[in-house]
């Protein structure tokens, strides 16, 4: 892979390459990817999706609004430290226009849209839609897709959903967000089809990145940016893109950090596991009197969180640069974190966010309600799409079908795509809508 390939500006539709010294540097591509995904209506239903505390009512927590927009913060600083080494590593890229800002801007922009895709309620919203046809009455359509078909619902992936969100209409490139190539690349982290299912132990094959729906165009983008096949035969899979280990580092920095700090404020950790564990982080950096003249709580754990974000920074962008040359060879395995010299300290701080944030009580009984709303929700959608299609639709059908976004009431003759359309649509919903959608269907709310 090559440096001046991966960084390409290319868009959708576009028939040759956008050059990087013919931008408007007061309106920079990259930049304008950035500034597409803030006024998506997918970006905006992530200020009333859980994180993993659900939304207090006596303190803040974080939504995956804030979340994502402190990771785009995070990623954007990894990106500028990254690229201004790189530059000096390659000049030429310097001569084509490239500054280390684009390489801040392509992380920052692929950060912001990282958990675009994520379903309500959490982490469990996901696996709520992938319970519903292993488990549930969704068992039913296996017969009628293909292996890989089902396996993207089985396994409904957010990263996959974000794929279709960002791209979705760039057949005709007529609509989408129609983002860079190079922010399409650094968005995303696994990027090969969802079987075979894990194949190794490589952090491409953690998840899946793409739905067969999008396989033309993920193919396409790979294809652009000169990403390297992983793997011989039919399912596909790539080497990441280098910028892409950043998003992922910016997000596991974010949410290791942030979280603790969430669970510590709200009382869900003792103060005192706060300096027992972040102090290992912070001890070359804390400066000790300002510390003790802090006089609440809160300050003192965002003055920690903060030192604590900046030395996994420094310490990712060093991960990255040492291994930077492998990393373009498409040899490297493991995350940034996984290298650093803190692997140890961070994971001694997730193990006690797992059992006394992720493991609380409100956070279980979010994902519980969870599970049953959204069971409920693609049961009746599926059957109304499904029927009006059959031309069996009862009346409720047709009034639920009535309540899809006009987006959503495409008859498609592929029954992977119709199911597929609803599961993207009860994605998209914000917890909020989920629940009061719910209960209107259910006739608990008029």
């Amino acid at each position: 892979m090559n440096w001046e390939q991966l960084l390409s500006l290319k868009r959708a539709g576009d028939t040759a390459q956008r050059l990087r010294k013919d931008q408007n540097e007061t309106r920079l591509g990259f930049e304008v990817d950035f500034d597409r995904i803030v006024f998506s209506s997918s970006f905006r239903s992530l200020q009333d999706k859980t994180q993993v505390i659900p939304l207090s009512q006596t303190d803040f927590v974080h939504t995956r609004l804030t979340h994502s927009m402190e990771v785009s913060v995070v990623g954007r600083s990894l990106g500028r430290i990254v690229g201004q080494r790189i530059i000096e590593k390659y000049p030429h890229l310097k001569e084509q226009g490239y500054t280390f800002n684009d390489f801040g801007a392509i992380v920052a922009a692929a950060a912001l849209s990282h958990d675009i895709g994520n379903p309500p309620f959490g982490h469990s919203g996901e696996k709520a839609i992938g319970e519903y046809f292993k488990t549930g009455e969704g068992k039913l359509f296996q017969e009628d897709l293909t292996a890989e078909q089902w396996q993207d619902l089985i396994d409904f992936e957010g990263n996959a959903n974000g794929f279709k969100i960002l791209t979705e209409g760039n057949a005709g490139a007529t609509s989408g967000l129609r983002l860079s190539y190079a922010t399409l690349g650094a968005f995303m982290k696994y990027p090969k089809e969802s079987l075979p299912k894990k194949p190794t132990k490589h952090v491409v094959d953690k998840k899946f990145g793409f739905f067969q729906s999008e396989k033309d165009f993920f193919c396409e983008v790979a294809h652009d940016l000169g990403l390297k096949p992983m793997r011989q035969g039919n399912n596909l899979a790539f080497h990441r893109h280098p910028l892409s280990f950043l998003v992922e580092a910016a997000d596991d920095i974010c949410y290791t950090i942030i979280d603790f700090e969430d669970g510590i404020n709200l009382g869900l950790i003792d103060e005192e596991f706060a300096l027992e564990y972040l102090i290992k982080l912070v001890k070359d950096t804390i400066d000790t009197p300002k510390y003790h003249s802090l006089q609440n709580k809160k300050d003192r754990v965002s003055y920690l969180r903060a030192l604590a974000i900046g030395t996994l920074i420094n310490e990712a962008a060093a991960v990255f640069l040492e291994n930077e040359s492998i990393i373009l060879e498409g040899a490297y395995g493991v995350s940034l974190l996984d290298k650093c010299k803190y692997e140890a300290q961070i994971n001694d701080i997730i193990q006690i966010s797992v059992s006394k944030i992720y493991n609380s009580p409100d956070v279980i009984e979010k994902e519980v309600a969870g599970y049953k709303i959204i069971a409920d929700l693609l049961e009746v959608f599926i059957k109304a799409i499904n029927h009006t299609f059959e031309g069996t639709a009862s009346n409720y059908d047709q009034l639920i079908f009535k309540l899809l976004p006009e987006g959503c009431q495409r008859l498609e003759a592929n029954v992977y795509d119709r199911i597929l359309m609803v599961c993207g649509f009860i994605a998209s919903m914000s917890d909020g809508y989920a629940i009061l959608l719910h209960k209107k269907i259910k006739g608990y709310f008029m």
